[in-house]
């Protein structure tokens, strides 16, 4: 190994800049293979042979396929949620249940446009089963998110609603997970508008 000493460089700033690389490193070969193959027939062990490092340099960084996911998604879950914000802001003066429509929208164009990836991150979650699926951030904010819009549709309806908003947000969150979304994409063979439809009339009462 290099003396970093004899490098006029520090020894921690060596370990930074060979992280960093590392980091980069893992990324770019853990989304090329991915892309190649798909998140399921991608091994651990093949990103690291990828990326020219061991395989405990890469469980040091990453526990799991999923964290990798989650990794090269961060920007795009960012952007997400920003996206959803300005519509949420823009559209503030309409109902709960019309605001629910936009932002299952916002969130099935996200699902068809980053699919390998979303699967990835929740079949890490998998392993842990439902506890750490609901750990999610993804899952976490559009609970919230979703919690919210039950619970102002509950409180604005004509009749007094039994609507339990937590549970709402569960099953919604269930069926736009990737497994029961590529069934009805895949299987039944519809199309994410036909998607949407179905949800917005299973989750959204009529007026």
């Amino acid at each position: 190994m290099e003396d970093t000493r004899n490098a006029g460089m520090s020894p921690n700033r060596s370990e930074r800049r060979d992280a960093a690389e590392n980091r980069q490193r893992i990324l770019d070969s853990a989304l090329r293979l991915f892309e190649q193959h798909g998140v399921e027939q991608v091994s651990m062990n093949q990103i690291a042979i990828e990326a020219q490092i061991g395989p405990g340099t890469l469980y040091r960084r990453y526990r799991n396929k999923g964290e990798l996911c989650l990794e090269l998604m961060k920007e795009n879950i960012i952007l997400l949620f920003e996206q959803i914000e300005e519509y949420l802001n823009l559209n503030r003066a309409e109902s709960a249940s019309e605001r629910l429509k936009g932002v299952l929208a916002l969130f099935l164009r996200f699902r068809e446009k980053k699919a390998q990836l979303l699967k990835g991150v929740e079949e890490s979650a998998s392993a842990g089963r439902t506890k750490s699926r609901t750990q999610s951030p993804i899952y976490h904010e559009l609970h919230q998110l979703f919690v919210g819009l039950f619970d102002e549709m509950a409180a604005s309806a004509a009749e007094p609603s039994r609507l339990n908003g937590v549970f709402a947000a569960d099953i919604l969150l269930t069926a736009l997970s990737s497994d029961s979304y590529s069934f009805q994409r895949d299987v039944r063979g519809h199309t994410p508008e036909t998607i949407l439809e179905q949800l917005c009339l299973t989750f959204i009462p009529s007026p």
